[in-house]
């Protein structure tokens, strides 16, 4: 058995059409959309993906400004940049890119983007409102890959899913999408006590914690569904999973690629929520 990659291409490049329609049609009546990504990192994946939003942007007609602050910013210099950008009436949304300088934290950090601005759902009034199943921008990264399984038809309902990894960027915003869904749902983290024993009883495991080659086929149940949120960066410049992608292709039954698979989805939800923020002012 060789797994299904389960490319996001084609599902980005179907929410982009749709943003692009809508930021047109938003640019038309004099509100462009325009989206700002505050950096304070030096980290080469964290570049990797800023890059790959401001491209994104400008073929969705959406403007985008990389604020760069630089990797040695203090906490007080981030939080004036979102301070500001959350008052800017010609930005629609704020993000603040990941890892951030020693002694910054992103849930101290991220109250300071306005919740209405808060398009990558990192501000915790945002986080706290997704988790009472209120409206609110769930975290693109954990809202792609649910919108990933819906597009390649996995079911949730009444199904196991471990999720690797409880950032709230990722892990834990993603069990509670899981859990509006029905799935029944185990969170892992580096205190888990025999990883793989409870991996392997799941039908969907999502590898997010950050660590190359985390996740071996000893992990992964024969046929499960395997999403690789991993983006660690390689000695050539390139990018590998938080999943050994050569050991688990051969036991499950479909597997997300890295890069090619998560990443665009995450890309194109984070311009589509830009523009209904835009939408909303």
């Amino acid at each position: 058995m060789t797994a299904t990659a389960l490319y996001g291409r084609e599902l980005a490049a179907a929410i982009r059409a749709e943003t692009t329609e809508r930021a047109a049609a938003l640019t038309a009546s004099g509100r462009p959309p325009k989206l700002a990504v505050v950096v304070a990192t030096a980290d080469e994946s964290s570049a990797w993906y800023v890059r790959s939003i401001a491209k994104a942007a400008g073929q969705s007609g959406i403007a985008c400004d990389i604020v760069d602050l630089g990797p040695d910013a203090a906490a007080d210099t981030i939080v004036a940049a979102l301070d500001r950008l959350s008052a800017d009436g010609s930005v629609h949304g704020v993000m603040l890119q990941t890892p951030l300088p020693g002694g910054a934290a992103l849930e101290e950090l991220a109250g300071a983007i306005a919740f209405g601005k808060d398009v990558d759902g990192a501000n915790p009034l945002s986080l706290g409102r997704l988790a009472a199943g209120l409206p609110a921008h769930p975290p693109a990264t954990a809202e792609a890959v649910v919108a990933l399984l819906d597009h390649y038809g996995v079911e949730l309902a009444g199904r196991r899913v471990a999720v690797v990894g409880r950032s709230t960027v990722v892990g834990k915003p993603l069990a509670h999408l899981l859990l509006d869904r029905n799935a029944t749902v185990t969170v892992c983290h580096s205190r888990t006590v025999d990883l793989p024993g409870v991996t392997s009883t799941a039908d969907v495991v999502v590898a997010a914690a950050g660590r190359p080659g985390l996740i071996t086929a000893d992990h992964v149940r024969p046929g499960a569904t395997v999403i690789d949120v991993g983006t660690n960066p390689t000695p050539d410049g390139g990018l590998t999973g938080d999943v050994d992608a050569e050991a688990v292709v051969h036991r499950a039954a479909a597997l997300t690629p890295v890069p090619g698979g998560v990443g665009p989805v995450t890309t194109a939800l984070l311009l589509r929520h830009t523009v209904r923020a835009a939408a909303d002012r």
